[in-house]
């Protein structure tokens, strides 16, 4: 028997520049951190402020999903040491001047446990996921019942009263596993 103590971390994946190689890769770079107990499905969005056009002059469309990973690991240390480890392994490279500029991977932790914490510059739970569906749809596929400390609605209400609206695609052609 271990005295290991688990945490549940659930992390938001998203990339326009060449996701079908790099969502994958972060997934599998998040594998070293702990085990991977739930994969969401891959979701085709807009980028961000670009309204409901399927492509925009400037930006390509962004892939989104997300990670369940049971981890020994703190909150803290993962946003601070494990996150922007994969990020740069990855190519991540931000732009100061355009928060939601294109990017190879972006990982974020959405939920950690059942907690509401703040941790470097993040506020858990994330307060995107009550406003984009991108972030909450796929989370709510990894635990739909999860009930939001901060809002108390299930992931799944949540997903449900923003998907109809926000023009996401399903892209079953890109396995994360």
């Amino acid at each position: 028997m271990s005295d290991r103590r688990w945490n549940r971390a659930y992390l938001s994946l998203g990339s326009n520049i060449e996701p079908e190689r790099n969502l994958p890769a972060a997934v599998r770079e998040l594998a070293a951190f702990g085990r991977t107990a739930a994969i969401s499905r891959v979701w085709e969005s807009v980028p961000f402020g670009c309204g409901d056009r399927a492509s925009d002059r400037f930006a390509h469309n962004f892939l989104n999903a997300a990670v369940l990973l049971e981890t020994e690991l703190s909150a803290q240390a993962l946003c601070v040491d494990a996150v922007p480890a994969v990020e740069r392994r990855l190519g991540r490279v931000r732009d100061p001047h355009n928060k939601n500029g294109a990017r190879t991977i972006d990982v974020d932790l959405s939920l950690f446990n059942r907690d509401v914490l703040t941790v470097a510059h993040r506020k858990i739970p994330d307060p995107e996921i009550l406003t984009r569906a991108f972030v909450a749809v796929p989370l709510a596929e990894l635990d739909p019942e999860y009930l939001l400390p901060t809002a108390d609605r299930s992931l799944a209400e949540i997903a449900a009263a923003l998907a109809p609206t926000a023009g996401l695609h399903l892209r079953p052609d890109v396995p994360l596993r």
